[in-house]
């Protein structure tokens, strides 16, 4: 419920110093303590089941009924012993958020009855939520409720601590329709995941290193978010509803100064960041850095490198705990790519990488021109595959929140493209160009025409761009275009899926020279050298936010999409079908239901933020304006009757006369703005619905705001309705 302006201000600015406490053990002590984790499983389960639910994590294969039972007895011991009454599949449907229905671990007799507990491997491998319930993009009819949740054992079941005292089990799930088809993120994400590791494997073990029986990616997703007071949080309905305000004029101090950056941590977030890292130690998630960001308000947390499941389940996890513990601080979280215009609006990077059993960054350069030639195979793959696949790329971060983001001057455009640093630049072009490649000293891959070999490439050798949408960053690419409420699974199926299809086509392109009779190395060199060619259009070092960069791209055939309805629609281009359907990663239908979910999901949030907007601009912000015009006209009225001369007051009128321009421009754009939402709820297909909200009903959003913003500069500060940006940002 929304509480008024100054009201929220006296709750903030009075807040007690909440206490955090500490654990007494030290962080290696309780770290994971809340996972049922390698230790607590060969503590609990007999030799076999632990190595039969080892060889599930490593390879997917199933786990017999048996073995399901022990496992589900052995968790349901340890969970017990944890404080926990009840167990749930805690899964991520695509309503963007993730989902669970929790029973308790206990059944009735219905002989004695009496309660007897139980938790048997049927309900640890698979529960029954109500489909219908959740976004199926017409896969299943409302009356088909029937869909499924099942166990997935790669990524560790977890208590979640719960206020009062009680805990539940969290066991992270796939969720399918009755007919098979996917209905999370999960799903496909394991199979893109599976994907590049058997096309990555493979070229491992063929040209680099037979003892490679594994590749696994690898993520580190940076969170960035905003903190707020909680009353003013509730005294912003539009935060309420929508996730961003929808006006607000500048404050005289925002970023411009940048000291925010880095800066001292206030210590009502320190304790904050405190409680919600001890909580996220325990659930293991390894959560490692901590600052300010360089809006105001604004802060990061980042991870170390995880496997790439077990890296995004802990993201969505992580966005879910920091909500429950910033509640306990009467704080507010804000996860929206822009919640206050003007300002930095938030990312979340997605550091991405490779790595073999053997211990390998198949990512990072080395001091020896053998391992480089291995590195440079890789990276120039993942460059190929940005550069085949850059459309569909972009539509894979494609939300309504990130379209606030992209190309809003802190965040990369919608044009995707490739940083790699003057280094690896350099070392490109010379491998490019040169025409004669010979095999010396051991089969090291020697150069001529300008470098004797591959060069000693060092970690970290070349400067960051923090303009670039996918930058090369040492060891790793950081995929910077992600926006921070997404679901890091969307993005990453898309680029596994892709770097994977690449792989195996690089593999083909080689093998086909080396039938030929031509030598290994030399092999993969010419086939290099003809990628890096091919794809050197999406390279781009320098400024992505200026003009002149979206001038360049448009030369170079690069697209640019900035809208989500249309970055969406590139899923069902038929190259992306045929990449998706190849592979098994995804259904042309399953496809198509996603792209209606989205369509649908940009649909009612614009639809959302475009009905807060008109109840604040004429019930709020218009009576208010009206009020205060009331004020003047009648101190305008006095100093007439008293003989005050005209020039005196001529000021008042002309600011009387603004409020009304101003007033006036609002009333007519919300009833247009009405009316042009009708027209769009009136088309039938989701697509052009989509599209008809983001030209027609969202082009109002700015031209209102201006007549807002400029009211909030004129009206009285004591009249004025709901908090400003200076203290949404600035009160601590």
């Amino acid at each position: 419920m929304a509480i008024s302006r100054f009201k929220a201000l006296d709750l903030a600015q009075n807040r007690p110093m909440p206490a955090v406490k500490l654990p007494d053990q030290k962080i290696t002590e309780y770290y994971g303590s809340n996972t049922f984790n390698d230790d607590v499983m060969k503590s609990l389960l007999s030799p076999d089941a632990y190595k039969k639910i080892n060889e599930a994590i490593l390879t997917g294969s199933k786990i017999d009924r048996e073995s399901a039972d022990e496992v589900a007895a052995a968790m349901k011991s340890w969970a017990v012993s944890k404080g926990a009454t009840h167990y749930t599949h805690w899964f991520q449907p695509l309503t963007g958020s993730t989902a669970e229905k929790h029973d308790a671990f206990f059944d009735i007799d219905f002989k004695t009855g009496k309660a007897l507990e139980k938790f048997k491997g049927s309900a640890l491998v698979q529960q029954e939520p109500d489909a219908s319930s959740f976004p199926s993009g017409g896969i299943r009819s409302t009356f088909e409720a029937r869909g499924y949740t099942a166990w997935d054992p790669s990524s560790p079941a977890f208590i979640m601590e719960n206020l009062g005292g009680t805990a539940t089990l969290c066991i992270p799930s796939v969720f399918v329709s009755y007919t098979g088809e996917a209905l999370d993120y999960k799903t496909p994400l394991l199979k893109a995941i599976a994907l590049v590791d058997k096309a990555a494997t493979a070229v491992m073990k063929e040209f680099f290193d037979r003892d490679v029986k594994r590749v696994i990616a690898t993520l580190g997703p940076e969170q960035e978010y905003f903190v707020i007071d909680e009353a003013l949080f509730n005294a912003r309905p539009d935060l309420m509803m929508s996730g961003r305000t929808v006006f607000g004029h500048a404050p005289a101090k925002g970023q411009q100064l940048e000291d925010h950056y880095f800066g001292s941590i206030p210590p009502r977030i320190n304790a904050f960041m405190v409680d919600f890292e001890i909580e996220a130690q325990k659930l293991g998630m390894p959560v490692r850095t901590r600052h300010n960001e360089v809006a105001p308000a604004q802060f990061e947390v980042a991870p170390t490198f995880e496997e790439l499941n077990l890296a995004c389940d802990h993201n969505q996890l992580l966005m879910d705990l920091m909500n429950k513990v910033a509640a306990r601080h009467k704080l507010k979280v804000l996860f929206h790519e822009k919640p206050f215009a003007g300002i930095n609006g938030s990312g979340k990077h997605n550091n991405w990488s490779l790595g073999t059993d053997t211990g390998i960054n198949l990512l990072g350069p080395s001091s020896k021109p053998k391992e480089n030639l291995r590195f440079l195979a890789f990276f120039v793959n993942v460059i190929k595959a940005v550069y085949d696949n850059s459309d569909l790329l972009r539509a894979s971060i494609a939300s309504p929140g990130n379209e606030h983001r992209l190309g809003a001057n802190e965040a990369p455009p919608a044009i995707m493209s490739v940083f790699v640093g003057n280094t690896m630049n350099r070392v490109l072009t010379e491998f490019e160009k040169n025409k004669e490649i010979t095999l010396e000293k051991g089969d090291n891959v020697y150069l001529k025409l300008g470098v004797n070999k591959i060069p000693s490439l060092l970690l970290d050798n070349t400067d960051r761009n923090r303009t670039s949408p996918f930058a090369f960053t040492g060891n790793k690419f950081e995929f910077r275009a992600v926006g921070s409420s997404a679901n890091c699974a969307q993005a990453m199926t898309v680029l596994n899926t892709m770097v994977a299809d690449q792989l195996f086509k690089f593999k083909a392109d080689v093998d086909k020279l080396i039938e030929k009779g031509q030598k290994k190395e030399l092999a993969i060199s010419e086939v290099l050298q003809g990628y890096i060619k091919a794809s050197r259009k999406i390279i781009f070092e320098g400024n992505n936010y200026s003009e002149e960069w979206v001038k360049e791209a448009a030369k170079r055939g690069l697209g640019n999409i900035k809208d989500t309805p249309s970055a969406l629609e590139v899923y069902l281009r038929k190259p992306s079908v045929d990449l998706f359907e190849r592979h098994g990663i995804y259904t042309a239908k399953e496809l198509h239901a996603r792209v209606e979910i989205e369509w649908e999901n940009y649909i009612k949030k614009v639809q959302i933020e475009s009905r807060v907007l008109g109840d604040l601009a004429i019930n709020h912000i218009v009576s208010t304006a009206l009020k205060y015009q009331t004020q003047l006209v009648d101190n305008v009225r006095g100093q007439k009757e008293i003989g005050i001369p005209a020039k005196v007051y001529q000021p008042t009128v002309e600011t009387i006369k603004k409020i009304s321009e101003y007033i006036g421009k609002i009333q007519t754009l919300v009833v247009d703005m009405t009316e042009a939402r009708k027209k769009a709820n009136a088309i039938e297909d989701a697509h052009k619905r989509a599209l008809a909200y983001n030209q027609k009903v969202k082009s109002f959003f700015d031209t209102i705001r201006y007549q807002i913003d400029k009211l909030e500069l004129i009206v009285d500060d004591d009249e004025w309705p709901l908090p400003k940006y200076r203290e949404l940002l600035m009160v601590r």
